[in-house]
């Protein structure tokens, strides 16, 4: 009997994330995806299961290598009020550096997915839910070392802050420049500094 060929499963999960994100859910075939990938239908199935099951392997995957990594890069090497303003920035400048304007892969399947999959729905609110969280403990933790404003709530703040990150993150789709990226990101910047009311 043929012996199937042995392919790298992590490096295989990676270009699942990579082809998903350039044509959305909907526009990316198994085909697509074992084309991407490097390898056939069957494995693809028998490795990862189906489409839906690739898609929500590949969330989780491109969850640890973004955003997951970020925080704990941030929060590992900065100050608190210095790792919220260095994660805003940081979305910026990949914004930015992508020429095909991809996006986010979990703010785009927010939007086209997850109205349509009430359970992968609740799997992308989690995620950017552990977006909200970190902003939540960073500015719970500068208001110990007295880094921002006494008034700040760290509730509605980290909710305002997720806003500007998704705010960002779908105008880059649109071409927006640097200077429009920064433009949403500054007034939540102003209140760190006091100098908005």
């Amino acid at each position: 009997m043929a012996r199937l060929k042995a392919f790298d499963e992590d490096r295989a999960l990676d270009l699942a994330v990579d082809c998903f994100w350039s044509r959305g859910y909907e526009g990316t075939s198994v085909r697509n995806l074992a084309d991407s990938m490097g390898i056939g239908g069957a494995s693809l199935y028998n490795t990862y299961g189906d489409k839906r099951a690739l898609f929500v392997r590949s969330l989780e995957r491109y969850a640890n290598r973004s955003m997951r990594e970020r925080i704990a890069r941030l929060e590992a090497n900065r100050r608190p009020k210095e790792a919220i303003l260095a994660f805003l920035a940081e979305i910026i400048d990949r914004s930015v550096a992508d020429p095909d304007r991809k996006g986010c892969l979990l703010v785009n399947s927010a939007l086209d997915v997850a109205p349509h999959d009430a359970e992968i729905g609740k799997a992308v609110g989690d995620y950017l839910g552990e977006i909200r969280a970190f902003f939540r403990r960073n500015i719970e933790a500068a208001h110990k070392v007295g880094q921002v404003p006494k008034r700040m709530d760290a509730e509605s703040m980290s909710a305002h802050l997720l806003g500007v990150v998704l705010g960002i993150r779908v105008l880059a789709r649109t071409g927006a420049k640097r200077k429009v990226l920064e433009g949403v990101a500054q007034p939540a910047i102003d209140l760190f500094d006091g100098k908005a009311r």
